[in-house]
C-alpha cells in the first residue's frame, strides 16, 4: 500500500507545478514515472527510519505519515529539477526530524510498536552465576 498519491501530491502543489518539476521532454503533462519514483524513494526513506520500532510497510497508514511522504517526494521532485525552496526544504527537514525521533523512541505513530524479537538460542545452557551465601544457618546461630 503506497502512503500517498499522485492525487496527496496534487493537494499540495498546483498540476502546472509537477508538469514543471517532472515534464522533461515537454510534452504538457505529469509524467507519472516520475511521481511514482518520488513516492517510492519517500516511502523508503520513512521505512528505513521506521523499521528499528514498526513493522514495515506500515499498514494501515497513519495519516501523519501521509503529510510526511507527500512533504519528502515534493521535495525529492524539486531537488532533481530546480532545488528545493526554502518552504521545501523546512518541510523536508520537518519529516525528518519526527521520523528521526520515532526511530529513538522519542515520537509515536499512534500504533503499537512492534515488540522486539527474542534473542535467538545458540543451542548452548545458559550459564547462571551463583553467589555464596553470606547469611546461613549455621552464621546466624552466632548472633
Amino acid at each position: 500500500m503506497a502512503y500517498c498519491t499522485l492525487d496527496d501530491l496534487k493537494e499540495k502543489v498546483s498540476e502546472d507545478v509537477l508538469i514543471e518539476l517532472t515534464d522533461d521532454d515537454d510534452a504538457g503533462v505529469i509524467d507519472t514515472s516520475r511521481t511514482d519514483r518520488a513516492i517510492g524513494d519517500a516511502e523508503a526513506e520513512i521505512d528505513a527510519y521506521c523499521a528499528s520500532r514498526y513493522r514495515v510497510p506500515l499498514s494501515p497508514v497513519p495519516g501523519i505519515i501521509r503529510k510526511f511522504c507527500v512533504d519528502i517526494a515534493i521535495y525529492n521532485l524539486f531537488q532533481r529539477r530546480i532545488g528545493a525552496t526554502e518552504e521545501r526544504q523546512r518541510d523536508y527537514k520537518n519529516a525528518i526530524s519526527f521520523l528521526q525521533n520515532v526511530a529513538s523512541g522519542k515520537a509515536s505513530l499512534g500504533q503499537q510498536p512492534e515488540p522486539e524479537a527474542p534473542e535467538e538460542s545458540t543451542g548452548q545452557a545458559s550459564l547462571v552465576g551463583t553467589r555464596t551465601k553470606i547469611f546461613g544457618p549455621d552464621v546466624m546461630e552466632k548472633y
